[in-house]
């Protein structure tokens, strides 16, 4: 089950529950104190760290003089750079398209020939978002997100970033360049993804700030994954997706019922490695005189909710709210 392994960091992993039950000579007889710090956060429920990318319109200059115009407010919000700058105003997007040189990176995509080969045209920017939960401190979310990109990226490819707080959860917008300075192309992979939300959480906690990052599954948490686009829109109502898995739902449960759907199988096989894991790490727990902790750790996984599909979530929901209307 490596799908449930968390970030691996340095070619380590960090918290493997799915190797804790292995049968044979990997079984594990012993937790370092880094797993037994992450398994003490995820069994507490310590907020989770939230990094996107945003892919849409990333190859076009025009779109991501947009977006960056945009995430600065059209000039109310200060952007912070690389380089230490602080920019405003709305040119803002295209003096950063001319200074980053996006114009030469979009000459050698040769966007023609990729769209004569049915490809895309390769990404000249990767849209990142860094985000935690309603009630973080948004100075102590600004501070993480500039020490990771620091970290990540300084001296290879460019970038900038905001800090939005006119939503509930705080978060920063970031522009990174997608070719670094030595022409070394970035390509972003869930592993990649994986390694930076650990990263972000272990800045967040340098500024005092609890924060965490797991799989998932790891947390139970089985219901099915909306893409960013489909779960925004179904918030605001206006998801034609959702209101036609709706009214399907609907429909089965005034006929015969929700008919269970294949993939509930597999959300089983993994919720029963999950807690198979969870199992044999609070045996591990208990040998090494943690018992507070292997507690924790059995009361957590007596509250895992079952796991749930796309459709057993929405007809719960159609349930609460009085579907037969």
């Amino acid at each position: 089950m490596a799908n449930l392994r968390v970030s691996p960091f340095e070619g380590r992993p960090l918290l493997d529950i799915a190797s804790y039950a292995r049968r044979g000579l990997g079984r594990r007889d012993q937790l370092s104190t880094t797993e037994i710090a992450q398994i003490s956060r995820t069994v507490r429920r310590v907020p989770e760290v939230v990094v996107k990318v945003l892919g849409k319109d990333s190859n076009n200059l025009a779109s991501i003089s947009r977006h960056i115009g945009y995430i600065g407010r059209y000039g109310d919000l200060e952007l912070q750079t690389d380089d230490g700058d602080r920019l405003s105003g709305r040119g803002v997007g295209s003096q950063l398209v001319n200074d980053w040189d996006l114009d030469l990176d979009e000459h050698r995509g040769k966007p023609d020939l990729a769209a004569a080969n049915g490809r895309k045209p390769p990404k000249l920017v990767h849209k990142l978002m860094f985000s935690m939960p309603p009630g973080t401190p948004p100075k102590a979310v600004l501070a993480a997100a500039r020490n990771f990109l620091r970290e990540e990226f300084a001296f290879k490819y460019r970038y900038a970033f905001v800090l939005h707080t006119d939503e509930p959860h705080p978060h920063v917008h970031a522009v990174l360049k997608a070719v670094s300075e030595q022409g070394v192309r970035l390509n972003i992979r869930k592993a990649t993804l994986r390694e930076w939300r650990q990263e972000f959480a272990r800045h967040l906690r340098d500024q005092g700030i609890e924060a965490n990052a797991t799989e998932r599954a790891v947390r139970g948490e089985g219901t099915a994954h909306k893409l960013d686009g489909i779960y925004r829109a179904a918030q605001r109502g206006a998801s034609t997706h959702m209101r036609e898995r709706a009214e399907a739902v609907a429909y089965e449960l005034r006929k015969e019922g929700v008919r269970i759907e294949s993939s509930k199988s597999e959300l089983l096989r993994t919720r029963q490695d999950v807690a198979r894991g969870w199992g044999a790490a609070r045996d591990i727990l208990i040998q090494a005189g943690q018992i507070e902790l292997a507690v924790r750790v059995g009361r957590f996984v007596e509250q895992m909710r079952p796991p749930r599909t796309e459709k057993e979530f929405i007809a719960e929901l159609l349930m609460q709210r009085g579907w037969a209307r």
